[in-house]
């Protein structure tokens, strides 16, 4: 078993800028992460409904502890304009002490 840090990493991608910045608030206005990444412009190809799709779109990196995930996923589902938004979280293995204590600090449990 890998051991983890207790933090994670989740990635979102939203429809566009407008979409990614509404996310981005609520969820740091509840303090579910202590940041959020908007990388703007980036291009999804997928398969949805049997066929390969394509979508300009934007990404959210957003750093927070492991126990908020779930808390997030309810958030995009509840924002998020997509049926079936992506919503991954990445265990963070390893990190920078301070930084790993400052999102500690910034994230309600």
């Amino acid at each position: 078993m890998v051991e983890t840090t207790g933090f994670a990493v989740v990635l979102v991608t939203a429809s566009g800028l407008e979409e990614g910045n509404k996310i981005t608030s609520t969820i740091l206005d509840k303090r579910m992460a202590a940041c959020v990444n908007i990388v703007p412009k980036i291009s999804s190809l997928f398969w949805w409904q049997g066929k390969i799709d394509a979508a300009d779109e934007v990404l959210l990196i957003i750093k927070t502890r492991a126990s908020r995930v779930d808390d997030i996923i309810a958030v995009v589902k509840s924002i998020h304009s997509y049926s079936v938004p992506e919503v991954i979280a990445l265990p963070i293995m390893a990190g920078h002490g301070g930084y790993l204590d400052w999102i500690a600090e910034e994230v309600g449990e």
